[in-house]
């Protein structure tokens, strides 16, 4: 199945993984790092068991500042668990149009975010991916199995270091599995008109809390799992969030 065709199919089954954590369903562009300094990623959702499936694009500048775009609202979408780092949450229209099974665009109605990536598959992906269609999805919510992943796949990518598991900035432990992954072999973005530039990695690996932004663009498409919510333990984040109609 091309992957365009995929991804139309994980919207149209949104179906869950099974457990009792808070769980989503869909694909995303684990990260995009820029030689100026900007850092992109991309999550979509076609499926939630806190809410509505969602879409959501994270931009960092080359301060360091974090900002997500997400088009509903905060407490049901990235910045639930990511919040705490984040300067500023837009809640406004995203729209992700793909050409072919190789190429889509993402457009961020705020700030006129305007991207575009084309995707490829090469031997070292093909590899990892059979090696994941190996594992049943019980395996893959063993820690130790996604340590050791994380690990084997960031050394053979040569993309830095990867994170699978770890705590989010709010406090709630996440497990990230990625069932297929394709290299980003080339992208370009522009936010309020402003070209970030050519994509390349940082003299310092960009992360979020324990997420660790890849120092090469990969997508994904895979399931994201997260310690159930507790109010005496965790962070809601919502006084952040910004509505823009």
């Amino acid at each position: 199945m091309k992957l365009d065709e995929l991804v139309a199919r994980l919207d149209s089954e949104a179906t869950l993984p099974k457990g009792t954590e808070e769980r989503f369903n869909g694909y995303g562009v684990i990260g995009i790092t820029f030689r100026s300094g900007h850092v992109l990623a991309l999550r979509h959702f076609a499926a939630s068991s806190v809410g509505p499936g969602y879409t959501s694009v994270w931009h960092r500048d080359p301060e360091g500042g974090w900002e997500f775009y997400a088009d509903a609202p905060a407490h049901l979408t990235c910045a639930r668990f990511f919040g705490s780092a984040v300067a500023r949450a837009v809640q406004t229209p995203i729209h992700i149009s793909w050409s072919n099974s190789c190429n889509f665009h993402v457009s961020v109605e705020a700030d006129a975010l305007e991207w575009d990536v084309t995707l490829k598959s090469t031997s070292t992906t093909n590899t990892i991916n059979r090696l994941s269609r190996l594992l049943p999805e019980t395996a893959w919510k063993e820690e130790t199995l996604l340590k050791a992943f994380e690990q084997m796949a960031g050394n053979i990518l040569n993309a830095g270091k990867l994170s699978l598991t770890g705590t989010t900035p709010n406090g709630q432990h996440f497990k990230a599995v990625p069932r297929s992954i394709e290299m980003v072999s080339d992208t370009k973005a522009s936010i309020n008109g402003e070209d970030l530039g050519p994509a390349g990695p940082l003299d310092q690996q960009a992360h979020i809390g324990e997420f660790w932004i890849p120092q090469k663009g990969f997508f994904a498409v895979g399931q994201a799992y997260f310690e159930p919510f507790k109010p005496t333990l965790h962070h809601l984040i919502t006084h952040i969030q910004t509505r823009l109609n």
